[in-house]
């Protein structure tokens, strides 16, 4: 019966982390519709490059938080939850 318990709480934060991972699709869509409009801007107006490019590549920074943010809490979920949900087990049964 232990090592079922195990195995749930291994699967669950397996499957918790593969889902935190999919909040790395915003990141990807959004940096790249921001660098074609960016790109379009500059086509139209060659002057402004420089504003444009720094605007871009502060809103691509902002935007790329969500990938990490995700990528950290999908990396607890797989190396530090089960430690902490197995003792809690441990800790209720004896």
């Amino acid at each position: 019966m232990l090592e079922i318990a195990v195995a749930i709480i291994l699967g669950c934060c397996a499957l918790g982390a593969g889902t935190a991972m999919i909040a790395g699709i915003g990141p990807g869509i959004g940096e790249g519709n921001a660098v074609a409009k960016a790109c379009e801007a500059i086509g139209r107006q060659p002057e402004c490059k420089g504003e444009v490019t720094t605007t871009m590549l502060m809103g691509c920074a902002i935007a790329e938080t969500t990938g990490l943010y995700a990528l950290v809490i999908a990396i607890l979920l797989i190396f530090v939850a089960p430690n902490i949900f197995i003792d809690i087990l441990m800790s209720t049964i004896g």
